[in-house]
């Protein structure tokens, strides 16, 4: 099962988010101008997806997300991770 925690650091905030098994997922979700996030891929890999649109994420990977664009993870390796970061 997916696992998050909270991250602040002064004006620095987001989530860490750890997969310990393949397929544990981040179900479908938007965000608005108040949240919206960069997600780096810090370890492992994802299979990204919404709205027609699918990508492999890998440890190393950026990406910049817009306000309202839906977005799922799915973990395509044990243990892997991803870092969201809030831009606002």
């Amino acid at each position: 099962m997916l696992q998050s925690r909270i991250i602040n650091f002064g004006k620095l905030n987001g989530a860490i988010y750890d997969a310990p098994e393949v397929n544990d997922i981040l179900e479908m979700h938007t965000h608005g101008e108040d949240d919206v996030h960069i997600t780096i891929v810090a370890r492992g890999s994802f299979k990204v997806h919404g709205g027609g649109w699918e990508i492999v994420a890998k440890a190393g990977d950026v990406i910049n997300w817009e306000v309202g664009q839906a977005h799922e993870f799915i973990a395509l390796e044990s243990n892997s991770r991803f870092v969201n970061i809030v831009k606002v």
